[in-house]
This record gives C-alpha cells, sequence and structure tokens, in this order.
C-alpha cells in the first residue's frame, strides 16, 4: 500500500498541510511521500493507492500549473478507483480544493469528503485536522484492502 501527497504551495502554507497529512498516513504505517508536484514522477502516481493533491487559491481557482498537472499528469495514469482527497490554504475564496476533489471524481477516484480548506497559515490545530485527513485516508485504503469472506 502506497500514499502520495502532492502539492503546489505558494507561501509554504499547503505544504505544511501535506507534511502534516502525511504524518497521519506514516502513523497507520502506510508507506508515503509528499512531493512538489513539480518533482512527482508519473509512475509514482500509477503506484499510489491514494493520491492527495493540495493547491492554493488564486483568483477563485487552482493554480494554472497545479490545473494542466491536473488534467495532464494525473489524468495521464488513469487514476480510476484510486482513493483521492483535496486540500488548500487560501487567503480569501478557497475554491481551488473544491475544483481539485471535482477533478478528482471526474477520473473515477474515490475522493474522502470534506475537502480540507485552511485560511492563510495552519495553526496547531489545523495541523492536526490535516493528520486526521491522513489517518482517514490509511483507513480507508486499509479498509479496501481487506479479504472478503464468502
Amino acid at each position: 500500500m502506497k500514499a502520495l501527497v502532492v502539492y503546489l504551495s505558494t507561501s509554504g502554507n499547503t505544504k505544511a498541510m501535506a507534511e502534516a497529512i502525511s504524518h497521519g498516513i506514516e502513523s497507520m504505517h502506510v508507506d508515503v511521500k509528499a512531493v512538489s508536484f513539480y518533482d512527482v514522477k508519473p509512475e509514482e502516481l500509477k503506484e499510489a493507492d491514494v493520491i492527495a493533491v493540495g493547491s492554493s487559491t488564486f483568483y477563485y481557482k487552482m493554480l494554472p500549473p497545479m490545473e494542466k498537472f491536473m488534467d495532464e499528469t494525473l489524468a495521464g495514469t488513469v487514476p480510476k478507483g484510486k482513493v483521492g482527497a483535496a486540500f488548500g490554504s487560501y487567503g480569501w475564496s478557497g475554491e481551488a480544493p473544491i475544483l481539485i476533489a471535482q477533478k478528482m471524481r471526474e477520473m473515477g477516484m474515490d475522493v474522502i469528503d470534506p475537502v480540507l480548506r485552511i485560511l492563510h497559515k495552519p495553526t496547531d490545530k489545523d495541523l492536526q485536522e490535516c493528520k486526521r485527513l491522513g489517518v482517514d485516508l490509511a483507513e480507508a485504503l486499509k479498509h479496501r484492502a481487506k479479504p472478503v469472506k464468502a
């Protein structure tokens, strides 16, 4: 079981969220990697059972490079059936995580709701929420991996 937490962070806030989500996943003994979307490799996306994607919001949207990543790179790996989550920090409106989750659903991913949106810099309480999302992702993955008894 592998998890990948991919983020685009303009001020470090979404990166802090990604790292906390990763700690939550790791606490459940699932192999996880947090990585900037600039550095993620398509084969890592293909191998991951869980993919969480985070972006800051810019003018009521996800940042254009993240939109391109979603539409080309992630979609190109055909993530149908994988567990997904969307997250991000924002200053005014916070639509990017909602748009990410929508794109994930369109790709056939099973997205955990609600999306995680945090205003400005995450507080300690916010980071605990991020860690909880990581635990929820790991639990969803482990629940799927359990063999069904006949």
